[in-house]
């Protein structure tokens, strides 16, 4: 177990980098639209490439910053059950959905996207709009997003597991219920 724990430690690390790089570039799209905005009204010029671009950070935002939200345990939980039961009861509503429905969709969807990005790649495909952008960086997102999400799935299932075993005193807060607030 502590081999796993050490690999849901390296996954967190990992999902915490991607997660920093998500934050940044909820920054850099607010500063390009609010840049394209007064390019567009104060000096009537515009670009696709930086209209484009703004939607190319809003894809890494979401695909890269879903894996640390749900390393953080801030993604969305159906609530009707979840918050009336035990703690036992909970960590093991977690390892049913883990493995029953996080884990085969985020797999099926990272294997399925994988061609969706490899052929924007092999073709070069761009934008079909005049000064727009190669598509397949934004295409990739998909994959790793995926993936990422996948891994972290992992590290949440060993973690987990190890709360149930009482094997790691800092997984003993996953057990905790924080009502969401409204």
């Amino acid at each position: 177990m502590r081999a796993l724990l050490a690999f849901s430690r390296a996954v967190d690390w990992v999902t915490g980098g991607f997660g920093r790089i998500a934050d940044w570039m909820v920054l850099a799209a607010c500063a390009i639209s609010a840049g394209n905005a007064v390019v567009r009204y104060g000096f009537s010029m515009s670009s696709n490439a930086w209209l484009e671009v703004q939607w190319y950070l809003f894809a890494g935002t979401v695909m890269l910053g879903a894996a640390y939200t749900l390393n953080r345990n801030e993604h969305v939980r159906v609530d009707l059950v979840y918050g009336s039961v035990s703690a036992r009861a909970r960590l093991w509503i977690d390892v049913f959905g883990i493995i029953f429905f996080l884990l085969p969709a985020m797999m099926l969807l990272a294997w399925m996207t994988l061609p969706f990005f490899w052929d924007s790649l092999v073709r070069g495909e761009g934008s079909p709009n005049a000064g727009g952008l190669i598509r397949w960086p934004v295409k990739i997102m998909m994959p790793l997003g995926f993936a990422l999400v996948s891994l972290q799935g992992l590290s949440e299932l060993v973690k987990r597991i190890a709360a149930l075993r009482g094997i790691d005193p800092a997984t003993a807060h996953l057990a905790e219920y924080q009502r969401p607030e409204q």
